[in-house]
């Protein structure tokens, strides 16, 4: 058979997808009729409240007098701002994550006694069935890591004897489990693609149980298994600013809807990579990347503002780089004046640019920076402030650590496996309904009509 036939897309389809395309299409201002909040968003884009949590805190207004206003974005993982975990760290610690998941699933941040006991839980589970990566991930290695990773936890519940036991010490074996598995995943995954189709050399490092998840990410991906201290430094940050973002997002929405069905952990997991998959949520940094490609290859001049403001129009009015008139890493739906993770991984980008011999990369974005809110409100009706995001440096910053772009995202998953075990977990302890909001049906009752009859 020819394997091209899963994916030719034949004139019948495309003529089949425009009758399928008429039959959905919902008038817009139906959505206003109906005061429908779409994406769950009202056109400020604050969030419907469709649940509690203990978990975390994403903050962008405050209250002035008897109205609310923009303020400085805050993020807060039970109650501690974020800024203060990574500040806590100092110069020396690079367990920043394993540190900041221990607070996430149980709610206090652990003393040293409890720190060094949950790092050895987790060293412990950072091992893969026997031959689960010749079996599983070697097999048809698929060109997206987030594909490859999907698959790979999927396939974990084959080999779990209690997958479906949704008890909480089950399922937070089962969290903490893939919490530790998620980099050897993922980076198996990337080695076996880049060898099989690039022709690459095959490099598969054994997980070092004492090393932290930034140091083992670092040791797995390069050949020589060599980093600086630094480079797992910022990397432990990066993981810490990525792991948890309030219940609302994308995939810790997904992690709810689909526990409350009260199925096993490795869907809800899955469904979630899913989720996060997608360029509007963890595949925007890679877009931020390819996007200053783009602006360096057509600006003569990094340091001339004029220059740089003229192509930034010319992107966002869809004329310049992938034609979608957006300027990627500039914007939140919730952030308007700040991103508390864009603030904190900025004050080490300058550090890791200078020991990479990269200050003028780093200068071009800081000008980017200053200059897109401004090309932005210039050409559109702001209801409220833009500002960058955690994307707009996360992109650069593992550009400098020599990252592959294939792992943009699954680096941002080795991060929110964290926050989405503590939703799973919340959910149960709490054993809500099945969550189900309402759709309004536009359907006219008709009568049916006999084939011979159409």
């Amino acid at each position: 058979m020819d394997h091209n036939i899963y994916s030719i897309v034949t004139p019948e389809i495309i003529e089949l997808s425009k009758i399928s395309k008429e039959a959905d299409i919902i008038e817009q201002e139906l959505f206003t009729k109906y005061d429908v909040k779409r994406g769950l968003r009202d056109q400020n884009g604050k969030g419907v409240l469709t649940g509690l949590t203990h978990i975390s805190d994403v903050r962008a207004t405050k209250i002035v007098g008897d109205h609310i206003e923009p303020d400085y974005g805050t993020l807060t993982y039970r109650g501690i701002n974020v800024k203060d975990l990574c500040n806590g760290l100092g110069d020396k610690r690079i367990n920043g994550f394993e540190e900041s998941t221990y607070l996430l699933l149980f709610g206090e941040l652990p003393n040293k006694q409890q720190l060094d006991q949950f790092c050895e839980i987790l060293g412990y589970y950072r091992s893969l069935p026997t031959s689960f990566v010749r079996d599983i991930i070697m097999k048809a290695p698929s060109k997206d890591m987030m594909n490859t990773l999907s698959r790979s936890v999927l396939t974990l519940y084959s080999y779990d004897d209690f997958a479906d036991d949704v008890s909480l010490p089950n399922v937070l074996r089962q969290c903490l489990q893939l919490i530790s598995l998620f980099p050897m995943l993922s980076i198996y995954g990337y080695q076996a693609y880049k060898h099989y189709h690039d022709g690459q050399s095959l490099i598969i490092h054994r997980p070092n149980k004492k090393l932290s998840a930034a140091q083992n990410i670092l040791h797995l991906l390069r050949p020589d298994s060599k980093y600086s201290e630094l480079e797992a430094q910022i990397l432990d940050i990066c993981l810490v600013l990525h792991m948890e973002h309030g219940g609302g997002n994308n995939s810790s929405f997904t992690t709810h809807v689909v526990t409350s069905s009260l199925t096993d952990t490795y869907s809800v997991i899955a469904a979630a990579i899913g989720s996060l998959k997608g360029p509007r949520h963890g595949g925007a940094n890679i877009k931020v990347v390819q996007m200053f490609d783009d602006i360096k290859e057509h600006i003569s001049d990094w340091d001339d503002e004029d220059e740089i403001k003229a192509y930034l129009n010319k992107i966002l009015e869809g004329e310049a780089f992938d034609k979608q008139g957006l300027i990627y890493g500039v914007g939140h739906a919730i952030y308007s004046k700040s991103d508390p993770r864009a603030e904190v991984l900025k004050s080490y980008v300058g550090k890791l640019a200078i020991e990479k011999g990269l200050e003028k990369e780093y200068a071009l974005y800081s000008k980017v920076e200053k200059l897109a809110p401004l090309v932005i409100s210039e050409h559109r009706k702001m209801y409220k402030g833009v500002c960058i995001n955690v994307d707009f440096y996360s992109g650069l910053v593992y550009h400098m650590l020599d990252l592959p772009l294939e792992l943009y995202t699954p680096i941002f998953a080795m991060a929110r496996i964290s926050g989405w075990s503590a939703h799973r977990m919340e959910e149960l302890a709490n054993n809500g309904k099945i969550i189900r909001p309402a759709y309004k049906t536009l359907c006219v009752d008709r009568e049916y009509s006999p084939l011979d009859k159409r």
